[in-house]
């Protein structure tokens, strides 16, 4: 997904340059892409058309139901309620107006069916109805399905977002690794930094 007027990179290159960002991150770029796997975890990609930066975040659900279970480190924030709170007042710091501000948003996956079936579903409902209720323009999206993604966001809001297989294999490796992610949260907040996902 991105705008044909503009001379974009190739995505392989895009990709060796971006920040990564795992379940549970976010960040504000205005040099950098931004880059994610995503299986049920969601998205939202939020840019300013008056400034050249764009943010993006990584939920893995949809609020906090416990307090206990979120990680100390403040920079990663696994619910969507406190992930996209973070996200904008990340972008206004940064001289962005909440006014001016556009969303995508991205996956929300039925990628393995199990007890986690409902996840995904959940989480882009939340993203969805979360925008509106704060009046922030959801201009593209590509959300739901049996598909794990790979998305890039790039400072001017372009979006390159890329449907992987859905072979049963690679989905739930995906769904694994989300939740594998969560669980070393909860026990090390330094195992944000060692977790192993490639993106392209």
């Amino acid at each position: 997904m991105r705008n044909e007027e503009r001379d974009i990179p190739d995505a392989k290159i895009l990709e060796r340059q971006a920040k990564v960002l795992h379940p549970g991150g976010w960040a504000v770029e205005g040099e950098r892409p931004l880059a994610t796997v995503l299986g049920s975890c969601v998205a939202v990609c939020l840019h300013d058309p008056h400034q050249q930066l764009s943010g993006m975040n990584h939920f893995m659900l949809p609020q906090r139901h416990h307090a206990h279970t979120l990680p100390e480190d403040p920079d990663t924030v696994l619910a969507g309620d406190y992930a996209m709170e973070v996200l904008v007042n990340a972008m206004m710091a940064h001289g962005c107006r909440k006014q001016h501000l556009q969303a995508k948003a991205f996956g929300g996956g039925t990628v393995v069916h199990s007890l986690h079936t409902m996840i995904g579903e959940n989480n882009a409902r939340f993203a969805q109805s979360w925008l509106q209720r704060e009046g922030i323009p959801l201009i593209a999206e590509d959300l739901g399905g049996p598909w794990s993604r790979k998305v890039i966001v790039l400072p001017s809001g372009d979006v390159f977002c890329r449907r992987l297989s859905a072979r049963a294999a690679e989905r739930e490796n995906v769904v694994e690794q989300e939740w594998r992610w969560q669980e070393g949260q909860k026990r090390n907040v330094s195992d944000r930094r060692s977790s192993n996902i490639e993106l392209f």
